[in-house]
């Protein structure tokens, strides 16, 4: 799903009376801090220059992160979304792509940083998303429940106590779905193994992306992610010293379910390599892992041709 160009137009006029300086030094420490995954349970942006730099350099992809891991979850599950609930809110980005996937009205925004909710109200506003926002930080204890709830790079910021206790009160809050969003990393990912054990030991079902709700069959070193290309402005360019039109950003994630759910048989792990005259996919099934060869003599060959990593194959 794009970035609404809403948003992207109301960053450009708040950036029109930053200093450029001090906002690529705060983009520079970002991504730092993303890349290192160093922010230590602290929000990495935290004034309003940071806040601002925040939105042009990492929201875009944060919402096409969120978008795709939703638009996925959503598919395996299945089921109605009345109500949704955005913990770690940030400036919105998850909020906003949720609203617009489901077309639900009924949203509620948790954030702890005074400047990120400020404008993650200003940019659900501007795209006509009626939000109500709380300040109030993950560990404070949530009260609130609705139909979907996300959480969204928050949860492997924090020590593993408190990170299991909000875990608990996220899939309390759950009526009915859970996604949870993370870096696509080697360490992101182990916490997220931890995650989805504890949401299957607290009864909920997983409905992606995992086929199955046996142990992991990755080996150890090894590493489920996926990719959301988001394009960059000539603000973002400009503020990361980029060239490339486009950012794409790794991710994991996990969904889970309060009832049944419609997971998927076979998802592909990793990106189809693709030949002349065979495609070679890397797949994930209920039994384990698999590595298929598509030639052109077969049925599927089109749909490999077509196929992302992410996907179901053959397509559901």
């Amino acid at each position: 799903m794009e970035f609404p160009a809403e948003i992207r137009n109301r960053i450009n006029e708040l950036t029109e009376n930053e200093d450029l300086k001090a906002l690529k030094a705060s983009a520079a420490k970002l991504s730092e801090n993303y890349r290192n995954e160093s922010a230590n349970g602290k929000r990495g942006a935290a004034t309003r220059t940071d806040v601002v730099a925040y939105a042009a350099v990492r929201m875009p992809a944060t919402f096409a992160a969120v978008s795709k891991a939703l638009e996925l979850s959503l598919k395996c599950f299945g089921g109605e979304i009345n109500s949704i609930l955005d913990v770690g809110a940030g400036t919105g980005a998850g909020a906003v792509a949720a609203a617009r996937l489901t077309d639900c009205d009924n949203v509620i925004c948790i954030e702890r940083e005074k400047n990120m909710l400020e404008l993650g109200k200003s940019f659900c506003e501007c795209t006509g998303v009626s939000a109500v926002w709380e300040r109030r930080d993950l560990t404070d204890g949530i009260t609130e429940t609705a139909d979907l709830v996300i959480c969204s790079y928050c949860l492997n910021e924090l020590p593993e106590k408190q990170r299991e206790a909000a875990l608990s009160e996220l899939a309390n809050s759950a009526k009915k779905l859970l996604v949870i969003v993370e870096p696509g990393t080697p360490f992101a990912f182990e916490r997220m193994k931890q995650i989805r054990q504890s949401l299957l030991n607290m009864g909920l079902k997983i409905a992606a992306p995992c086929p199955s709700e046996n142990a992991c069959p990755l080996p150890e070193g090894d590493w489920c992610h996926f990719t959301a290309r988001a394009q960059r402005t000539k603000l973002h360019k400009l503020l990361k010293n980029a060239d490339v039109p486009y950012e794409d950003e790794k991710f994991c994630f996990i969904a889970a379910a309060r009832g049944e759910c419609l997971p998927c048989k076979v998802r592909i792990l990793r990106k189809p390599i693709i030949k002349s005259g065979n495609i070679t996919l890397s797949l994930c099934e209920a039994d384990g892992l698999k590595t298929e060869l598509v030639t052109k003599k077969s049925p599927l060959f089109k749909a490999a041709r077509k196929s992302e990593c992410g996907g179901e194959f053959p397509p559901g």
